[in-house]
């Protein structure tokens, strides 16, 4: 048997043991909205036993270590979502600055376009013409038209330039995404460090390091999924895969072997470059609606201004004169009324009568006329079913991203809700491990003065 020293320093270390289990209770209730922080739990146990004239004792509980509880795959598969979800809101946003572009709402189950876009000006002016064919010597008609003309290539000009800046506002948050991903590749090389320091003797104890390696990881997920692997000796090694397959180191353990780059078109990595290749991530997000959507539309909107600067200046200048063109410019961003025509100078007719309105008739005609690319045509279609095929398209991919999105969404919530299972802080849970621990702690420690007055009778009064 121990003796009442033996048992005043088992009790001791009981003590101290139940109140670092309450220090780390308390620790995860102040943590409890800390979406980084993962649980954790005190280890209890003894260092070993001793021989005794009664057999074996245990030398006494204590507080081995703190475990942090935490799942590797379910944090791989948090990382994954978030990736996911962060490439398709990223593309989410560029396809809604291209609606706010076209200055005009756009609906994906319909090919409508408002009275402030593009459309609704196509409309105006080919209605223009129409009212000069009826009414050819009107100053007012004329005034109209000259105005809606303008209105016109003032839009598309405005809308090109608008999705001209979109496409550099992505590029400008690519550039920005990847200097962060460098950062946080530093960051996390470091913490490596740390962490494999720390834990030289004690694998798994620098667990708010390690917390602050899985917050980095997560931040880095949204910009560029990487592939984690765990060297086992608390440090992680990340790589990515280039379009050829093979993996490009970019941190093993301490060390940050490659850093990423952004050329305008693609994000590379290594010596010499490879091109990553990226299926999530907000960087992902941001190129697939710079080079997708937003470009197509750029380009349907530069054929739809070419083949209307052709068709007008065609009907309106039959003989190909020289100046005598009704639009000048090549594509949307270029299309403008020839500066030299007024009210007075517009032509309605081909001046061989009073009143004639040949030329009106004809511009008139090419709102209904039907266009193909196969017989040489720079559209498909009427001029305003050919721009509401493509603000549908577009609609259409803001409309399938906004799903993508909200589905996403869903995942990940689901996912996280898993984690937060094994990880997550559960106030009811703490607060019961609380009472728990106070009670243990009030136990020992009432213990600790029953040895200690008896350990006084004997020292004091035996023999008095």
């Amino acid at each position: 048997m121990a003796g009442l020293f033996a048992t005043l320093n088992s009790t001791v270390k009981a003590i101290t043991a139940h109140s670092a289990a309450l220090e780390t209770t308390g620790k995860n209730l102040a943590n409890v909205n800390n979406t980084s922080y993962a649980r954790q739990r005190v280890i209890y146990g003894d260092r070993g036993t001793i021989a005794t004239p009664t057999g074996a004792e245990s030398l006494g509980l204590e507080a081995l270590g703190v475990q942090q509880l935490r799942d590797q795959l379910l944090d791989l598969q948090v990382a994954r979502e978030i990736s996911i979800t962060s490439g398709y809101e990223a593309e989410q946003k560029g396809y809604q600055r291209a609606q706010a572009a076209l200055g005009q709402s756009i609906e994906s189950t319909t090919t409508g376009t408002s009275d402030s876009g593009i459309g609704a000006a196509l409309d105006n002016f080919f209605n223009s013409f129409q009212s000069l064919a009826g009414s050819p010597t009107s100053d007012g008609v004329r005034e109209t038209l000259l105005q809606n003309a303008t209105i016109l290539t003032d839009r598309l000009q405005l809308a090109d330039q608008r999705l001209q800046q979109v496409q550099d506002d992505l590029d400008t948050q690519i550039t920005t995404d990847v200097s962060t991903v460098n950062d946080l590749l530093n960051t996390i090389a470091e913490l490596n460090e740390q962490i494999s320091r720390f834990e030289v003797n004690a694998a798994g104890t620098a667990v708010d390091l390690r917390d602050q390696r899985q917050a980095r990881l997560e931040e880095l997920a949204a910009k560029l999924p990487v592939t984690v692997k765990d060297l086992g000796d608390g440090t992680l090694q990340l790589s990515a895969k280039d379009t050829s397959g093979v993996s490009v180191m970019l941190v093993n353990g301490a060390t940050v072997d490659n850093t990423v780059s952004f050329d305008g078109t693609q994000i590379t990595a290594g010596t010499p470059a490879a091109t990553l290749n990226l299926a999530s991530g907000s960087i992902q997000g941001s190129l697939k609606a710079k080079t997708g959507a937003v470009q197509t539309l750029r380009d349907n909107l530069d054929a739809l201004a070419g083949q209307l600067i052709t068709s007008v200046n065609a009907a309106y200048n039959p003989s190909s004169v020289a100046g005598g063109n009704f639009f000048n410019g090549t594509e949307a961003g270029s299309i403008a009324v020839v500066g030299t025509i007024t009210s007075a100078s517009l032509k309605a007719g081909d001046g061989s009568a009073s009143g004639n309105n040949s030329i009106a008739l004809a511009i008139a005609g090419l709102a209904s006329k039907t266009f193909s690319i196969s017989g040489g045509a720079a559209i498909d279609g009427t001029f305003v079913g050919f721009y509401s095929k493509s603000v549908a398209s577009i609609g259409q991919s803001l409309s399938a991203a906004n799903s993508r999105v909200e589905d996403q969404n869903n995942i990940e919530e689901l996912v996280r809700k898993q984690r937060d299972g094994v990880s997550g802080v559960s106030m009811d849970e703490e607060l019961a491990d609380l009472l728990k621990f106070q009670r243990a702690f009030q136990a020992s420690s009432r213990v600790f003065n029953v040895v200690d007055e008896l350990l006084d009778t004997v020292v004091n009064r035996l023999g008095a």
